[in-house]
This record gives structure tokens, C-alpha cells and sequence, in this order.
């Protein structure tokens, strides 16, 4: 899958001074770019925690549930769109259906 964009989780990092975040999420860059998923059940026989919102959204679960990525998915063109990087109470915050 191609990831776009990586600068999401670099800035998280950088911006909210949650520099211990890096390794983790670096992980998770990692991973799913490896990977070649066409559909939503391909994701969660990967991600078992994974959670599937409405327009395409996946959130991930990293480290443990303490941090959590929104993704828009696009299965045929092999593509992800970081909409949000944050952690759990983050996440809480906001609608993660409609975020851009």
C-alpha cells in the first residue's frame, strides 16, 4: 500500500512533543506499506482490532490501543490517507467519519 503521507506521523511527533511515539508509528509505516490489501476483510485478518467507519475509514490501533491513525482507504489504487494520528483521548475528540 502506498501511504500518504508519512510527514502526518513525523508532525505528530514533532508537534505534540510526543517524541516516543516515533518508534511505533515508524512500525506501523512500515508494515503497511508491505502490504497488499483489496479489501476491508484483508485489513482485519491483519489488524484484528482494526475498526471500519463508513466512507472507507479504517482506525488502527498502535501500541496497545494508546495511539490510534485514521485512514482513508483506497483498495484499487492500493492507497491510504493518513487523516489523523493522535492517541486514544485524541481520538475521543473528535469525528473520525468526517475528519479531512
Amino acid at each position: 500500500m502506498r501511504i500518504i503521507a508519512k510527514s502526518r506521523l513525523r508532525q505528530y511527533w514533532e508537534k505534540s512533543g510526543n517524541e516516543k511515539s516515533q518508534p511505533f508509528l515508524n512500525e506501523w509505516y512500515h508494515f503497511c506499506a508491505k502490504m497488499k490489501w483489496a479489501t476491508p476483510q484483508d485489513v482485519k485478518n491483519t489488524f484484528r482490532h482494526a475498526s471500519f467507519l463508513g466512507n472507507n475509514r479504517v482506525v488502527f490501533n498502535v501500541k496497545g490501543n494508546d495511539y490510534r491513525i485514521v485512514c482513508a482507504m483506497d483498495y484499487p489504487r492500493q492507497a491510504m490517507y493518513i487523516k489523523f494520528v493522535g492517541t486514544h483521548n485524541e481520538y475521543n475528540a473528535i469525528n473520525a467519519k468526517e475528519i479531512k
